[in-house]
């Protein structure tokens, strides 16, 4: 079953650019927060929160023994009575500072609030990446963007489990890279085709 599962997400992918640009971009991720081990923050906007990338990129921490991709979901919506992982509003981002990086998914405009925030962000010295649908203000403060236009053949969720199993390969230590990149697919293939995870 496995290998029917790669299969399939083999025959999706093949022959568009989104295998070498999901990898570059993971590449940056992954290379922003182990280089400075301050943290990522990860936003989406007001409309739109990345539950599932932050989810994902927790397991994707645990099993790639790279804490670093833990993120901390940053929320437009936090209150003081959320559960402590997912309390952290927006001012956390006002906070960023050299060494953290920033992750901004925005499936549409982020709205001038969050890019303000953003801009704030970089000018402190942190690394903003984005993942969006072609925003050239968002797209102009970011270090690495990756932009997933409506219309193409792979949506915004799909590209999101691309980057987080693509950051968590990138670790893979050598050697050992062959089984585990297998099985990398496997379960970004049993995500592809299964049902969306629990609400972080």
């Amino acid at each position: 079953m496995d290998a029917v599962r790669v299969a399939l997400l083999r025959e999706v992918l093949a022959g568009t650019e989104w295998p070498a640009a999901t990898r570059r971009f993971a590449g940056a991720l992954r290379g922003s927060v182990v280089s400075y081990g301050g943290g990522l923050l990860l936003v989406g906007t007001a409309e739109y929160e990345p539950w599932h990338l932050a989810a994902h990129l927790v397991d994707e921490a645990a099993w790639s023994g790279t804490p670093e991709l833990a993120p901390t979901l940053v929320r437009h919506g936090a209150r003081d009575s959320d559960p402590a992982h997912l309390a952290v509003g927006l001012g956390r981002i006002e906070a960023a500072r050299r060494g953290e990086t920033l992750l901004v998914v925005a499936p549409a405009a982020p709205g001038a609030a969050l890019l303000e925030r953003v801009h704030d962000a970089r000018r402190a010295g942190a690394t903003v990446l984005a993942l969006d649908s072609g925003d050239r203000e968002l797209g102009a403060m970011a270090h690495e963007a990756l932009t997933v236009p409506t219309g193409t053949d792979l949506d915004l969720d799909t590209v999101q489990h691309l980057v987080s199993a693509g950051a968590g390969e990138n670790s893979v230590p050598e050697g050992r890279g062959r089984r585990r990149f297998r099985d990398r697919m496997s379960r970004l293939a049993d995500r592809l085709t299964g049902p969306p995870p629990a609400r972080w």
